[in-house]
């Protein structure tokens, strides 16, 4: 079992998980969207959302910084080599912009 973690902005949430899922082989669709959405309004804490795809499982555990705009993340599962990379180039990315 392997995790990548950072921040990313709130803004940018929903594309990262969308794009997170492309790379898992799960098809990341509006009600998955309103799940995590509504989740994540009603918790101070952490809140873990599963993606189980083709290819791979893993879990996003997400916690909104206190009065900011950026989310803390963590992807954990039985992760390879090349998408500890994609989902560390993802967070970069989403953070930067």
């Amino acid at each position: 079992m392997a995790e990548v973690g950072g921040w990313i902005w709130e803004r940018n949430l929903r594309s990262f998980l969308e794009l997170l899922s492309h790379y898992v082989g799960y098809e990341f669709d509006a009600t998955d969207w309103e799940t995590v959405a509504l989740a994540i309004e009603a918790t101070d804490g952490w809140y873990s959302y599963p993606l189980v795809g083709e290819h791979r499982e893993v879990e996003i555990r997400l916690a909104r910084e206190v009065g900011g705009d950026e989310f803390r993340l963590a992807v954990n599962g039985a992760l390879t080599p090349e998408l500890e990379v994609r989902v560390d180039t993802l967070i970069a990315a989403f953070a930067a912009g």
